[in-house]
């Protein structure tokens, strides 16, 4: 099986606290990789695994699940904390759901999720039963980014069957939120064309924890790591997982 470039997971060694960082739905990877630089050279052994189906092929993807997705995170959280003495999970759209239910199930340090969906922007999804039965994939539109091209490395097809898993996911983490106990970081951008931003309110409200905060992003766009913004947005990641204020 051939993976894309920019695809392959990474492993950054460092000190004795990690970073398990999830890339989204469809995307790979590559999406992570400049946070987990920045979050390596502050002394963090950081963690990007590809999920099952990803990177690869639209048609690789579609025998995968939900299920599957969740394994490989759940995976490299246990290949890292047989390397640290804590584990903090960073998660990117659908990567976000991943890491949400990763700290609803496992003694996590600290979770960041980064325009996870709730509600999903697209107003065809009630027809997606009947799409479905005449096309197995469908297009997406190309991601606009302003920057870090070399590190957009996604799907131009989505496989129907695995967008039906992901609404499967939504519903599941949703019924999660009231485990979630860890410090929350959550991170929005107001102008996202695939989540609805009342999403993050609803996490906000949903989780079980006291200590959680929203940051809005103005300008960015769904895929918020690398954005125009990304750098705002790695200041607060690495503000929130390093114990002290958050400041802009």
């Amino acid at each position: 099986m051939a993976i894309m470039r920019g695809a392959e997971p990474f492993l950054l060694p460092g000190g004795d606290r990690g970073v398990l960082l999830i890339h989204g739905f469809t995307g790979a990877p590559a999406e992570m990789r400049l946070l987990g630089e920045r979050l390596h050279g502050e002394g963090y052994t950081v963690l990007g695994p590809r999920l099952a189906g990803h990177g690869s092929s639209p048609a690789e993807m579609a025998g995968t699940r939900w299920p599957h997705w969740y394994g490989d995170a759940e995976d490299g959280y246990h290949l890292l904390k047989g390397m640290c003495r804590e584990v903090s999970v960073v998660g990117l759209s659908m990567g976000g759901l991943l890491a949400l239910k990763l700290a609803a199930e496992h003694p996590v340090a600290r979770v960041t999720a980064i325009n996870a969906p709730i509600f999903l922007l697209d107003r065809r999804l009630p027809l997606l039963p009947f799409f479905r039965l005449f096309r197995k994939y469908q297009r997406q539109e190309k991601r606009r980014l302003t920057v870090n091209e070399p590190y957009n490395v996604s799907y131009d097809y989505m496989p129907l069957r695995c967008l039906v898993s992901l609404l499967e996911l939504i519903r599941h983490v949703d019924g999660l939120l009231p485990l979630v106990t860890r410090p929350a970081l959550l991170v929005q951008s107001r102008h996202d064309r695939t989540v609805r931003p009342e999403s993050v309110q609803h996490i906000h409200r949903r989780l079980g924890g006291r200590s959680k905060r929203i940051i809005w992003l103005e300008r960015s766009g769904h895929v918020a790591t690398i954005d125009v913004e990304h750098e705002r947005v790695f200041r607060y990641i690495d503000s929130f997982l390093t114990p002290r204020s958050i400041d802009d």
